[in-house]
């Protein structure tokens, strides 16, 4: 820095010694000054100049845009009374050029990565990188990030859909322990309901459920929450159906615990007449397919696009291949005309829902003619579960789909439905059902997705009469951020998806209105090490 006073005393420049001029020039009056004023002001300047350029360089380097402080607004407003401007801005944007630039380019081959981003600021220290090279491995690492965290989800998501589609040790010791129950115990075997109750089936004066499914405890869960809700218990029958190898075990649990005065039936699917090879032939083809059962049980990751496919997307498509669907049991509902010919009405049940309020006033809604009283999904609060429309389960590029469907129009849940089969035997909604089947089958499982539901929301068009919401609470199965209060308030909440609450995977802020209903008492769900979470 050097300091310059004219020949006339009249100016005073201060430049550095970097080429930079003028840095500061001070004009004095023409007035007299006194020589004495004049030295005492220029050892002031000489003393406080260096502080000011030592603080300007301390802006630069810091990057400092935004400051608060006294000092730091100090150290800002130091260059611009030196005539100079904050370059940090300059800095970013050229940086942000690099960045773009290198987004279209090719990585260099061998690049070597750090393992974190302080061994990168190390490598910046000890090595003369370019800003290029850089923007480099910055992307490089972050694509690197990306990659592993796609994986682990897609990971995560199959983990998850094994264990969803597994049966728990405990479920399964729970059926063992029954079976053996019914082959060595009588009591166990005895009729049910007995002889004096059995008119009651047939009578449609009671208010009759049906619920099938081969999970025994799931199973004794609906129904006490039933009984446990019901105004009038003894006006309810319930009617169990089951497969041929869980009838024993469920028929033997609901023997030996009774739940009087509630009156319970529990059949076998081989135990209806109806339920013929003639009677169901589509169901027939879809089980022994080889294409289907490929789909269903072959492996779902290999030849799988992953990198194109969302995990949202993928997770949904492994839901769509649990092997449940080509049960007959998840087929059943569609053939409850038939198999009970005497009853008028019923509400049909899954066996992952929890009845929370009585239900009898379900039988005093108005069907107004149609035959399916059920909630619609496709507005509500809940923007992720009711929000489905029949593009959210049909594939509208095949012409078939396309040509008979209407992408927005509104759909609605199985779970819990009031059903006028009276009504209902006056319709060919079995026929649709089936042909709708067969064109799946003809297509190989392209024109819809997630099991049991699409064929239904095709053969019941017409015949859905909308019921209010507050009956049936959806998505506890899938949706972790359900809302608590809207869960007490509802009248059957409904489990639908794979964190179900027997499940570890289930939630364990939800599991709590499933778990309540739970008999820890009972000796063969202790000794199966059932154990309350």
């Amino acid at each position: 820095m050097q300091l310059h006073i004219s020949p006339s005393m009249r100016s005073i420049k201060i430049s550095s010694n970097n080429g930079f001029t003028n840095l500061m020039k001070i004009k004095v009056a023409a007035r007299h000054i006194s020589y004495r004023t004049l030295f005492h002001t220029i050892l002031i300047l000489a003393f406080l100049l260096p502080f000011v350029f030592i603080l300007t360089a301390l802006v630069t380097l810091e990057g400092a845009n935004k400051c608060s402080s006294l000092d730091c607004l100090g150290r800002r407003l130091g260059p611009r009374f030196l005539g100079r401007v904050d370059d940090s801005g300059k800095l970013v944007k050229d940086f942000y050029k690099i960045l773009n630039q290198v987004i279209t380019e090719e990585i260099p081959e061998g690049l070597k990565l750090p393992d974190s981003f302080s061994q990168l600021v190390s490598e910046l220290k000890n090595n003369q990188y370019d800003a290029k090279n850089v923007a480099f491995s910055l992307r490089a690492m972050m694509e690197k990030l990306e990659r592993e965290i796609r994986e682990s989800k897609f990971s995560e998501l199959t983990n998850k859909h094994f264990a969803a589609s597994s049966i728990p040790k405990g479920l399964y010791c729970l059926s063992l322990r029954l079976i053996e129950e019914y082959s060595t115990n009588a009591y166990a075997r005895r009729q049910l309901p007995p002889p004096e109750l059995l008119h009651v089936l047939s009578n449609s004066s009671y208010r009759h459920f049906v619920l099938s499914t081969d999970n025994i405890l799931a199973a004794s869960v609906v129904v006490s929450s039933v009984v446990q809700s019901s105004v009038e218990p003894e006006k309810v029958v319930f009617h169990v159906i089951t497969d041929k190898k869980t009838y024993a075990g469920m028929h033997a649990w609901f023997a030996l615990n009774p739940v009087a005065p509630v009156i319970v039936e529990v059949k076998g699917v081989h135990q209806f007449d109806w339920l013929t090879r003639e009677n169901v032939p589509v169901l027939e083809a879809v089980e022994s397919h080889d294409v289907v059962r490929n789909y269903y049980h072959g492996n779902h990751i290999v030849g799988a696009n992953l990198s194109d496919t969302s995990p949202q997307t993928f997770a949904s498509k492994l839901q769509a291949r649990s092997p449940k669907y080509i049960s007959l049991l998840n087929h059943l509902r569609i053939y409850l005309p038939e198999l009970f010919p005497d009853l008028d009405k019923v509400v049909f049940l899954d066996d992952d829902v929890v009845i929370q309020r009585d239900l009898s006033p379900l039988w005093e809604i108005n069907l107004q003619g149609k035959v399916n009283g059920a909630i619609e999904t496709c507005k509500g609060e809940d923007e992720w579960v009711m929000s489905k429309h029949f593009k959210t389960y049909f594939n509208f590029s095949h012409p078939l789909i396309a040509k008979y469907l209407d992408p927005d129009e509104c759909a609605w849940a199985y779970g819990m439905n009031i059903l006028d089969l009276r009504a209902w035997r006056k319709t060919n909604i079995r026929e649709t059902y089936h042909f709708w089947l067969r064109e799946n089958l003809k297509s190989n499982l392209t024109m819809w997705k997630l099991g049991t539901l699409p064929p239904a929301l095709i053969a019941f068009r017409g015949y859905v009469h909308p019921i209010d919401p507050s009956w049936h609470m959806l998505g506890l199965g899938y949706q972790s951020k359900t809302k608590i209060k809207n869960v007490k308030r509802a009248a059957v909440i409904h489990y639908n998806g794979q964190a179900k609450p027997w499940l570890e995977i289930g939630f364990e802020h939800l599991r709590p209105f499933w778990t309540k209903y739970v008999n820890y008492t009972n000796e063969f769900v202790r000794s199966c090490n059932i154990l309350q979470w």
